[in-house]
């Protein structure tokens, strides 16, 4: 481990939370040096990267650019579309966060001789009992905590957070009172960086430019299914098994008297299952590809808040590890719409305490 500095080495997206970052670590001292990640440019924009140069320039700091595209393609896009045509429910930007970005940074600064790393998260960190944890964000609304259960002490120890203690408002302020009213401006990100909008199309453009013998294969999969209810009746035809979710309501595209959800998918028949939103309700998970803090704060606790979304809600439950090596999370109230794939965090006393991956119980 290098030794401590007052180097911080951090992720500027371009957009207004990292560029209030860099502010904030120059005021406290800190000599900044900020890099720019090249993951994916949609519609091959690359406006970001020009805000971020321009924004370092006038705040004289040093910034650098790192393609990242062909690891991206490859550990994130890939695991996207392959997770899809598992019929899983896919978590990219905590898989993004956890695996390569924050890692990525650690790379980076080692490289360079620097100790701290930095983003423009919306968390803050918290030394107790002999480990760093993640803690909960000052404006709840934009607490960004549950992307990030998978960091390790190597990372956590490491990280510095200038926007956990602020609010969006508060950091827009910030900017334009500092006269950068471009910043403060800046429209906020939504959903997966690299199909922001319908996921379903993002999918088909992909699927069908994919080549060789995995081109025949989706083409046979990707193609009309059947609709059935949970006795195995015909309802209707669908488009296509990767283009449905654990839960979905809406865009089914079919009529009923009767409100259904999405409660199966079976990509080896190319059949998705409908039924009653009850009949999705489970009592209990597993997670594979778990990360814990400290086990002595997690298992053995019958207060447990679990996250299976990034906002909205939190079920009480207890947490075992199986002789197989998974956790075991026996939820106190049953909860619906719990898809493979997706991600599951672990909180208490504002601590977040780890997660891991969704798996189903017969594939334990």
């Amino acid at each position: 481990m290098m030794e401590e500095n007052k180097r911080v080495l951090l992720g500027m997206s371009g957009g207004t939370d990292s560029s209030v970052a860099a502010m904030l670590l120059l005021e406290a001292g800190y000599e900044v040096t900020g890099v720019t990640f090249r993951f994916y440019e949609f519609n091959d924009s690359t406006e970001y990267l020009e805000d971020a140069r321009a924004l370092a320039t006038r705040l004289g700091i040093e910034h650098i650019t790192y393609d990242a595209r062909e690891i991206f393609r490859k550990k994130i896009v890939d695991y996207f579309i392959d997770e899809y045509m598992a019929g899983h429910t896919p978590v990219p930007c905590t898989l993004c966060n956890n695996w390569l970005k924050w890692p990525l940074l650690a790379k980076i600064a080692d490289e360079m001789g620097i100790f701290y790393l930095a983003t423009g998260h919306y968390v803050r960190k918290k030394w107790m009992d002999g480990s760093y944890y993640i803690t909960l964000a000052a404006d709840p609304d934009k607490d960004q905590s549950f992307f990030l259960w998978g960091l390790k002490q190597d990372i956590l120890q490491r990280m510095l957070l200038p926007m956990g203690e602020m609010t969006k408002p508060e950091a827009r302020a910030y900017a334009a009172g500092r006269g950068f009213e471009k910043v403060s401006k800046k429209k906020d990100s939504i959903g997966v960086c690299f199909c922001p909008l319908d996921y379903r199309s993002f999918l088909k453009k992909h699927l069908c430019d994919a080549g060789g013998d995995r081109s025949n294969k989706i083409i046979r999969e990707v193609g009309k299914g059947r609709f059935l209810d949970e006795s195995g009746n015909f309802i209707a035809w669908h488009e296509g098994y990767p283009f449905y979710t654990i839960g979905q309501r809406r865009g089914l595209g079919i009529q009923l008297n009767r409100a259904v959800f999405v409660k199966e998918i079976h990509p080896e028949t190319n059949e998705v299952i409908l039924a009653p939103l009850k009949s999705l309700e489970k009592s209990e998970m597993w997670l594979k590809d778990w990360n814990i803090i400290n086990e002595s704060r997690l298992l053995g606790y019958d207060d447990i808040i679990v996250r299976i979304r990034y906002r909205k809600q939190e079920n009480h439950c207890s947490v075992t590890i199986t002789p197989e090596g998974l956790l075991h999370i026996q939820l106190h109230e049953p909860l619906s719409a719990i898809a493979e794939g997706q991600a599951a965090a672990f909180y208490k006393d504002g601590l977040l305490l780890g997660g891991g991956i969704i798996t189903m119980d017969d594939e334990r």
